[in-house]
């Protein structure tokens, strides 16, 4: 069914409209919001949308939890035996080129490439036994963001909101000036933005606010951005004039139709107005992803990678009250040469995750930030033959035997959760599914998983269909 005369659609980033008429403001819609632009201004509708400055703060208000979560998505699924579930007694086509290490706490292993991870094992939790049985990239990392199978590699779409979208939904911002859910450099899975990390039918509100969409996807490889992060420059104080055309076009908006499509989006305008505005003015978001004001020895202590620096940002922006953040580090898909592939990436892990702890414990924050490294599934136990053109030995996709690292917000660290056999194939005790994993990080956020949210047909659907919080940890 077509809109109504007058009416405007959101779609995206771009907003379209059955009308040209003008506004209030003398401006048509058509030319003020061409491409989702509102031009006189020089704020764009992707940036309105997403400067929810507390976004849904007002409902964490009178709430007792200031807890965050800090995610480092690791897209293209890391190996369960090079990580967190070595297997020093598998044959050697099974146990890989690293064996295991013990940590700091007694009979608790980890991979040897990770002896950062080592010092603190005592308030980590190794989840050994998370699976989901598919290989297929985009079903899996639906499964593991939203907790519910979903997209495929047949069909791309999104169709459950993610965790930090939840989290920006339910539980807003922990402070008022910052953004509650935060992509880093911008949220994406597999080559998709915001891929399975958006807020579907929640509606564009509830996507992760992009620091720098720009330097997004990066390797670890990639040389450091050599320019501040662009959102800096929409957080710039804007002159007395430029505030005075912004706050004009802001509320020539409120004057709009909001017969508007089933996301809300519209409906929910009139607060984001505000918050945008006073985003931009506060001053705290723009301090939050400013690395300038940081001690430059941080960034050796994290790694003079995208990744970590990008864990540096992470941790600037919880203290400064992002309730939610996803650190991207992709590129995982080692089918050859996994020795080097995932060598050269773990070592960054191991570095940036040591670091995180170490400065959330100094600064009194690691009871209230959980951590936790996961990516969308594991690699076969068996190592392959490598791949045509590249003959060496790697591992593919296996959704049978996932790990995940937590730690953090409150949880019991220190300890292993579940088992897998002695190849690491699948698990044997304790098996989890990724629905478990949320709930324990809804459990942290203070957040019901079965809250219900109308999808775009209008009918209730549950945050988790399936899944409760690992008891072990709480």
């Amino acid at each position: 069914m077509g809109l109504p005369q007058g009416s405007v659609k959101i779609t995206g980033l771009n907003l379209t409209g059955g009308s040209a008429a003008r506004n209030c403001a003398g401006a048509t819609r058509r030319a003020a919001l061409k491409l989702g632009t509102l031009g006189l201004a020089g704020l764009t509708l992707g940036d309105l949308l997403r400067l929810r400055a507390e976004g849904s703060a007002e409902s964490n208000a009178t709430g007792s939890k200031d807890t965050a979560v800090i995610m480092l998505w690791l897209d293209g699924g890391p190996s369960q035996l090079e990580t967190y579930d070595p297997k020093p007694e598998a044959p050697s086509e099974y146990r890989g080129p690293w064996g295991a290490i013990p940590t700091n706490v007694p009979g608790m292993l980890v991979s040897e490439i990770l002896p950062l991870h080592a010092k603190h094992a005592d308030k980590m939790a190794f989840v050994r036994s998370v699976h989901h049985g598919t290989g297929d990239h985009f079903a899996a990392g639906h499964w593991m963001l939203t907790g519910k199978f979903g997209a495929t590699s047949q069909s791309l779409a999104q169709k459950f909101p993610s965790v930090g979208s939840y989290a920006a939904k339910v539980r807003g911002a922990n402070a008022a000036g910052v953004p509650p859910y935060v992509g880093l450099p911008a949220a994406e899975s597999i080559y998709l933005y915001p891929g399975y990390q958006g807020a579907a039918y929640l509606g564009a509100a509830y996507n992760p606010f992009e620091v720098d969409r720009e330097y997004s996807y990066l390797g670890v490889t990639y040389p450091l951005p050599s320019r501040p992060p662009r959102c800096l420059e929409l957080f710039t104080p804007p002159d007395a004039v430029a505030t005075k055309k912004r706050m004009s076009l802001l509320s020539g908006l409120d004057r709009m139709a909001r017969n508007v499509d089933q996301s809300g989006v519209m409906d929910s305008l009139d607060k984001y107005q505000q918050q945008a505005v006073s985003m931009m003015m506060s001053g705290r978001a723009r301090d939050a992803f400013d690395l300038s004001k940081e001690d430059p020895r941080s960034l050796d202590k994290y790694g003079r990678n995208p990744w970590g620096m990008y864990t540096l940002m992470a941790r600037r922006a919880v203290e400064a009250g992002v309730t939610f953040v996803t650190v991207d580090m992709p590129h995982w898909d080692d089918h050859s040469n996994i020795a080097v592939g995932h060598g050269v990436k773990l070592k960054a892990v191991d570095q940036a995750v040591y670091a995180l702890i170490e400065d959330l414990v100094s600064r009194d924050l690691l009871e209230r930030v959980l951590v936790v490294v996961m990516g969308e599934f594991g690699r076969t136990p068996r190592i392959n033959t490598g791949q045509p053109g590249i003959p060496i030995p790697g591992r593919d996709h296996w959704g049978d035997a996932i790990s995940v690292m937590l730690a953090g917000g409150g949880i019991r660290g220190g300890q292993v959760v579940g088992t897998t056999t002695g190849k690491a194939e699948y698990p044997t005790e304790r098996p989890l599914k990724p629905g478990d994993v949320l709930a324990t990080i809804y459990k942290v956020l203070g957040i019901d998983p079965a809250m219900a949210f109308n999808d775009f047909a209008g009918r209730p659907v549950p945050i988790l269909d399936e899944g409760k919080a690992i008891a072990e940890l709480i």
